[in-house]
C-alpha cells in the first residue's frame, strides 16, 4: 500500500523549505516555470465536496462545476495557503473565472493567467513563448526570484522525468499491482506533489500482475470525481485498464530537445496528447482513442464528463460516430461536481457494463 502525503502535508513541507504555493486551475500550464520561481503547484479540480453557494452568486447555473466549486472554495478560505492563483485559458468558463476574480472578487492573492493557442503552427509557438515570458515576469515580481537559464532548464528536466514516470504508469497499467482507486489516486498525486517526490512514489508502486476484475473499460473526461466512482465500477463487475482523462493521460508531455527553456516548455505544452480543450482534430483523437482501446483490450469507453463542459461536449457526437464505425462501444454521462454520484448515473454505467459482458 502506497503512502501518499495529503495536500496539507505538502503545503507544510513547502513552507518549511521557504517556498511558496501556487493554486493552479486546469489543465495545461508550465510546472517547471512555477518551480523555478519558487512556487509549488497545487492543482484545483473543484473540489467536489464544497458547497457551491458562493460560486453560484458569481456564475450562471450552467457554468462548469469546476469553476463554481473552485470559486466557492476560494471564498470559503480553501486557498488561503496559496500565494498566487494561476488560471490557464482552458475554456471560456475558466477565462470568465479569471475575469471575475480580477474585476469583482479581488482575492488577496494575485491572479496570473496564461493563454494557450489552439494549434501548433510556428506562430502559435511564438505566441506561447511570449505568454510564458509574460508569466515568468509576473512570477518574478511576486517571488522576487529571477531564475537563470540553467536553473530553469534543471526544473524542466525534473518535470520531464516525472512525466516519463507518469507515462510508464499509464503504459504498463496491467503490471501495476494496485486496484483502480489506488492506481488513479497515485496518478493524480502528480497534481500536487513536487516532481522529485512523484518520481520516487511512482517508482515504488508495486509491480506484478495488475487487477483483473471483469469487463475492461477505458475512461475519458476531465476528472473522475468523486473518486469512489472506481469502487462502484469494480462492484459492477468492471475495471479500468486505461484512461484519456484531462487530469492524467492527456498530460503525458513528450520531453523537449530545444536548448532555449521557453521554447522547450512551449513545445511540450503544444505537443501533448490530443485534447479537445486544445482544439485537437476530432478524427485524429477518435483514432488515437480507438488505438489505445485495442492496445489495452478495453471493451468500452466511459466518457465521464463534468456537466456543461463545452470542449468535451463538442467532441462527443463525432467521437461516438467514429468509435461506433470502428465497432467500439461508448457511454457518455454527465455528473454534477458534488461529493456523491447520482443513482441515475450509476444505473446507466451498470447497464453499459452489463451490455459489454
Amino acid at each position: 500500500m502506497l503512502t501518499i502525503p495529503t495536500r496539507a502535508e505538502v503545503v507544510r513541507q513547502v513552507r518549511e523549505r521557504g517556498e511558496r504555493v501556487a493554486a493552479v486551475l486546469p489543465i495545461h500550464y508550465p510546472r517547471a516555470l512555477l518551480r523555478a520561481h519558487g512556487f509549488q503547484p497545487m492543482e484545483v479540480w473543484g473540489p467536489p465536496s464544497v458547497s457551491v453557494v458562493e460560486g453560484n452568486a458569481h456564475f450562471q447555473a450552467y457554468t462548469c462545476g469546476i469553476v463554481r466549486n473552485a470559486t466557492s472554495f476560494l471564498l470559503q478560505g480553501g486557498l488561503d495557503a496559496a500565494d498566487v492563483i494561476v488560471i490557464p485559458h482552458t475554456c471560456d468558463a475558466l477565462q470568465g473565472m479569471a475575469s471575475v476574480l480580477k474585476d469583482f472578487i479581488e482575492p488577496r492573492q494575485p491572479v496570473a493567467t496564461i493563454y494557450l493557442p489552439r494549434a501548433a503552427r510556428s506562430a502559435d509557438r511564438g505566441f506561447l513563448q511570449a505568454e510564458l515570458h509574460r508569466l515568468a515576469q509576473q512570477l518574478a515580481e511576486i517571488s522576487g526570484r529571477s531564475p537563470s537559464g540553467g536553473e530553469l532548464m534543471a526544473a524542466i528536466e525534473r518535470e520531464e522525468e516525472a512525466d516519463r514516470e507518469l507515462g510508464a504508469l499509464a503504459e504498463h497499467r496491467s503490471e501495476i499491482d494496485l486496484g483502480d482507486r489506488d492506481y488513479f489516486t497515485l496518478l493524480r498525486a502528480r497534481e500536487f506533489l513536487p516532481a522529485e517526490s512523484f518520481i520516487e512514489l511512482a517508482r515504488s508502486a508495486p509491480r506484478g500482475r495488475g487487477p483483473d476484475r471483469g469487463v475492461p473499460l477505458m475512461i475519458s473526461g476531465i476528472v473522475p470525481e468523486p473518486m469512489d466512482l472506481f469502487d462502484h465500477i469494480n462492484e459492477m463487475g468492471a475495471h479500468v485498464v486505461a484512461d484519456d482523462l484531462a487530469c492524467c493521460s492527456r498530460r503525458l508531455y513528450r520531453p523537449g530537445s530545444a536548448s532555449d527553456p521557453f521554447e522547450r516548455m512551449a513545445d511540450a505544452l503544444l505537443g501533448g496528447p490530443l485534447d479537445p480543450t486544445r482544439g485537437s482534430p476530432i478524427l485524429e483523437r477518435a483514432r488515437a482513442v480507438a488505438s489505445r482501446m485495442a492496445q489495452c483490450g478495453a471493451k468500452g469507453l466511459l466518457v465521464y464528463d463534468v456537466k456543461f463542459c463545452e470542449p468535451e461536449l463538442f467532441d462527443v457526437p463525432l467521437l461516438r460516430k467514429h468509435l461506433t464505425e470502428a465497432g467500439l462501444s461508448m457511454l457518455h454521462v454527465e455528473f454534477d461536481m458534488t461529493g456523491s454520484i447520482a443513482q441515475q448515473t450509476l444505473t446507466r454505467i451498470e447497464a453499459f457494463v452489463e451490455m459489454l459482458q
